[in-house]
């Protein structure tokens, strides 16, 4: 079967055939073809997509390129969360032991950040010692003793996605909804996974900012998700202002744990992080309705029970024993911490929040090279809200920054992104709508 064939195919719209797609895969996963071969294939997906069939097919090929967990040693549900990134998401810290604490198994598969979004393994990394890419035996190993493990992706998990992820960055064909799908579902579904629940921001902060192109985002990965064989459903997730009190790795981390101690709860973190937990708890059939849901997702954190796994696996990964315990002992911090105050008395109405996500990085807390070795210490806290009303001279949020400088950049660059109003505004629900299969 020639590749230029099948890439043929495409170009002129036609419906690729089940064994041209895998084909493909295969020759991409072995080497056979070429980037070049790649590359135009990609191309032609972008130009003129794919079916859902096609998708699904492309995206168990994908999946199958490389090992494939199994959990049929468990005999409960494996569950997981797939968020498409935003600027103080931490979501996943509280969602992985609260579930497990319910019932349910999460082996979850994250990642580092990625432009202005933070990435759940680099908050994780802020942990001394922590494992965020153990091998394949003690993530098992403490999947199965603890109830949940959140690492990176090993070496041989959806191999062909990474080839093709890095010619998609480098030839304009990103955004291409179909081969964003195959991204995100070949790598969870290589975790073995029975449920799934998306969290698709949109917004300001978000990389959909647009709500047309995140519900068919969303619509996709649910319809190719459960082709698949795993029941997903999406939430639409406002991202028009930062998630939480916090933007920094060490921060975030701590606000996880104070949340998980039931302290500092932030409304709107909460709300999506409960949401998300009850879809999958319900899909599942662990609870019967999303209200004996919530019940139960109240008493994993009241009863302790969520911290105690959380804890356990910190432990189990190579963090700290006493870690929960004594997080400033563990946590970085930073040099300067000060707050920016506002410059005048008003309702906070609206801030730029993928430029907070680039503060961050200014901070060295982000990324602007791969190989980049990041500042856990820097970030924001008790950062404002939409509707809040302060006076003049309240804080906006306290800047951890490193030296002066850094704290003068971070301050013009906050000031300059939050916007002040005399009239309180209408504020966004956090849910915006859900997608079902």
């Amino acid at each position: 079967m020639l590749p230029q064939e099948i890439i043929r195919k495409k170009r002129n719209q036609q419906i690729l055939s089940d064994t041209e797609i895998k084909e493909f895969i295969k020759g991409v996963t072995d080497g056979s073809i070429m980037d070049s071969q790649a590359a135009a294939m990609t191309m032609a997906v972008f130009l003129n997509g794919m079916t859902p069939e096609e998708t699904t097919t492309l995206t168990l090929a994908m999946r199958d390129s490389g090992d494939v967990l199994d959990w049929r040693d468990i005999d409960a549900p494996i569950v997981d969360k797939h968020s498409s990134g935003g600027v103080g998401d931490k979501v996943s810290l509280m969602l992985a032991p609260m579930l497990a604490a319910c019932g349910a198994y999460v082996p979850m598969i994250s990642g580092r950040g990625l432009g202005h979004t933070g990435g759940t393994l680099d908050k994780f990394d802020s942990i001394p010692g922590y494992q965020t890419v153990p091998s394949n035996d003690l993530f098992r190993k403490t999947v199965k003793e603890v109830g949940c493990a959140i690492i990176g992706q090993t070496g041989n998990l959806a191999p062909a996605d990474k080839k093709i992820y890095a010619i998609r960055d480098i030839c304009a064909t990103v955004e291409s909804i179909e081969l964003i799908t195959a991204s995100i579902l070949s790598k969870k579904l290589a975790a073995g996974l029975q449920y799934l629940v998306m969290d698709l921001k949109c917004g300001n902060g978000a990389f959909m900012s647009n709500i047309d192109d995140a519900r068919e985002l969303a619509k996709s990965i649910v319809r190719v998700a459960n082709l698949a064989g795993t029941k997903t459903t999406a939430l639409l997730t406002d991202m028009n202002q930062v998630l939480g009190h916090t933007v920094g790795n060490a921060l975030e981390m701590q606000e996880a744990v104070d949340f998980l101690k039931g302290k500092n709860i932030d409304p709107r973190l909460y709300n999506v992080t409960i949401e998300l937990c009850a879809e999958l708890l319900v899909n599942t059939g662990l609870t019967k309705d999303l209200n004996d849901a919530k019940q139960k997702l109240k008493q994993s954190l009241s009863s302790g029970k969520a911290l105690e796994i959380f804890a356990k696996m910190v432990t189990h990964l190579g963090g700290p024993a006493d870690f929960c315990e004594h997080t400033d002992k563990y946590l970085a911090h930073a040099s300067i911490i000060r707050p920016i105050v506002a410059p005048q008395e008003g309702y906070i109405s609206a801030m730029q929040t993928r430029n907070i996500g680039l503060a961050l990085i200014e901070l060295k807390g982000g990324r602007t090279r791969s190989d980049q070795q990041l500042d856990y210490a820097t970030g924001f806290s008790q950062f404002c809200q939409i509707g809040d009303k302060l006076q003049k001279g309240e804080p906006l949020c306290f800047v951890h920054a490193q030296n002066e400088a850094d704290f003068a950049r971070a301050k013009q660059n906050i000031l300059q992104n939050i916007t002040i109003a005399e009239e309180k505004p209408q504020t966004t629900p956090e849910i915006i709508e859900k997608i079902g299969a």
